[in-house]
């Protein structure tokens, strides 16, 4: 009875896998809740449906927990948007999506990795460069504010 007990009340680790355009729902509603601009069920849906987009999910149970979501081109790829639930936040899930996202990349030929984050994000800057990203570029005002000036993206890079 303990057992059953300690079974129910267990946090679980997220499962990790690839995504589906049946989760573009729950992927935009994660999305809407992590960024100043989510994107639509209809954008995350064509990005899913898009051969060129590589996408994983980490499911909790029934729910989204985070998700990862690339675009390649030519031997290269985009790391276009990650996300993990604020509930999930500083557990290692986003590195374990990143570092399985890495892998899936590596297997489909891609030799470099970009992406551009906030300079003020100083989480994901530290999961980046944990995971191997390092500046090779910087885009002053890129991500604006309405009250003031915008804040730089800067642009990370990482071969494979």
């Amino acid at each position: 009875m303990i057992q059953l007990i300690a079974r129910w009340f267990a946090r679980r680790e997220p499962v990790l896998s690839e995504a589906s355009p049946r989760d573009a729902a729950a992927i935009a509603t994660l999305h809407a809740a992590s960024f100043h601009r989510g994107w639509s069920d209809d954008e995350i849906e064509r990005l899913l449906l898009d051969r060129q987009v590589v996408t994983h999910r980490a499911m909790a149970g029934r729910t989204l927990a985070g998700f990862i979501l690339s675009r390649l081109v030519e031997g290269e790829a985009e790391i276009l948007s990650v996300a993990v639930a604020s509930a999930r936040r500083s557990r290692g899930l986003a590195r374990r999506l990143v570092d399985l996202h890495l892998r899936r990349l590596a297997g489909l030929g891609i030799r470099t990795v970009f992406l551009e984050v906030g300079e003020d994000n100083t989480p994901a800057r530290r999961l980046y460069r944990r995971t191997g990203f390092r500046e090779v570029g910087r885009r002053e005002g890129y991500y604006q504010d309405r009250l003031g000036p915008g804040t730089a993206a800067l642009v990370l890079r990482r071969d494979l």
